[in-house]
């Protein structure tokens, strides 16, 4: 399946998913479609899991404006937060904080270049 077409799926379930658990509070969604990764702005990279090639495909909810932002994050982005979980798991760090900033500020610029 095609890289593009498999992404658009697990975004629209996990649209789907959020819309169960949070109702109307989720009023659509962006995918934030640069090649850099929102935490560190290096290019996105696949990393190994379970001995396969494999992107971290996130979301988060930008709760301003009920949408629920999709993302990838590089290998070493993605490690970092991973491991921070194993350690202290649903405690988020400055790493998560610093992609959801990058991510609020591209999601305006989006907006804002809708409306010029």
């Amino acid at each position: 399946m095609e890289t593009q077409t498999y992404a658009d799926k697990v975004l629209a379930e996990m649209l789907r998913l959020a819309n169960v658990r949070f109702g109307n509070a989720i009023k659509g969604f962006w995918f934030y479609a640069p090649d850099d990764c929102p935490g560190c702005q290096d290019a996105i990279t696949a990393g190994k899991y379970q001995g396969q090639d494999a992107v971290s495909l996130n979301t988060f909810i930008y709760r301003k404006t009920g949408i629920l932002i999709g993302y990838f994050l590089c290998k070493r982005c993605a490690g970092q937060i991973f491991r921070a979980a194993q350690k202290q798991p649903m405690v988020e760090t400055p790493l998560h904080g610093k992609i959801e900033e990058n991510l609020i500020a591209a999601y305006q610029r989006h907006v804002g270049s809708l409306a010029a």
